[in-house]
């Protein structure tokens, strides 16, 4: 038992455990390891993919299961074992297909267990994917790609940054806002489709989302407060859904939830230092 014994805190990734840069402030590691050393328990719940996490498994301490793909399944890290995985009740052929007819000029990705793929040749995705650490591969629609967990459309990435995904032009995101009310239409009795960054749309399985994630763990766990962290609009569900929840300063959704310092002054850390106390002594 320790303070921190009935806290289950998930957090977001991208430009909130990190920086704008992708670095992850050293501040929020040395919090995590005081969080969890003192009876907390820690995860990541991030939109990104199993493949997409090798560049942060070795560096971010947990002692829960890795919330990914937005909610559509976990990863326990010591049992290398995929947990509660939810699956796209589509034809995965069809759907890349109808995909890249309807966007032939964006890239179609699809986001495996072992690998992202896509199915036309794109070198900056290329580097995109292995500047991230993420193991990628080109395909054709009908290969074996294992579960249908969730596939993402992309637009023109000028970096192997995830920054890049930021950066848009006026006309880029008037696309992405067609393409985003397209795919709803398409999917949307089936899917959630919803924007993870301005050049980026997420589809997954309907119900799928990062707060259900974290209330299932938080079951499972036995812990009675959930504190939640992010900074966009993927992060919505599991923000509104929290007992408490927090944005960094500089975070697409700050003017909705209490502010920590700015993601690369160590949001995570103002949580663990300093609200999470605040809340321990309101509950008491």
């Amino acid at each position: 038992m320790g303070i921190f014994s009935d806290v289950l805190l998930t957090v977001d990734f991208d430009r909130t455990l990190t920086g704008p840069d992708s670095r992850i402030p050293e501040r929020n590691l040395t919090a995590i390891r005081y969080f969890m050393e003192n009876g907390g328990v820690f995860t990541v719940n991030t939109g990104r993919s199993l493949p997409m996490t090798k560049v942060f498994r070795d560096i971010v301490p947990v002692n829960a299961p890795l919330l990914l793909y937005n909610g559509s399944a976990a990863y326990d890290l010591q049992k290398k074992q995929i947990l509660n995985a939810a699956l796209i009740p589509l034809d995965q052929e069809a759907t890349i297909r109808r995909t890249m007819e309807l966007f032939p000029d964006m890239t179609v990705e699809i986001q495996g267990l072992d690998a992202h793929y896509i199915f036309e040749e794109n070198p900056a995705w290329d580097a995109f994917s292995e500047g991230n650490q993420c193991a990628w591969a080109h395909a054709q629609p009908g290969d074996d790609l294992g579960p249908f967990l969730k596939f993402a459309l992309y637009g023109r990435i000028g970096s192997a940054s995830v920054a890049a995904l930021y950066e848009y032009t006026r006309e880029e995101l008037r696309q992405f806002d067609e393409a985003e009310a397209i795919l709803r239409e398409e999917f949307g009795q089936f899917c959630e489709v919803f924007r993870a960054a301005p050049k980026i749309i997420d589809i997954h399985a309907r119900g799928v989302s990062k707060a259900n994630a974290a209330r299932t763990l938080q079951k499972e766990l036995g812990r009675s407060i959930l504190v939640c962290v992010g900074d966009g609009e993927n992060d919505l569900t599991m923000l509104h859904d929290a007992d408490y929840a927090f944005s960094p300063a500089d975070a697409i959704v700050a003017k909705q939830f209490p502010n920590v310092c700015k993601c690369a002054d160590g949001a995570v850390a103002d949580v663990i230092y300093q609200k999470i106390p605040e809340i321990l002594k309101i509950k008491a």
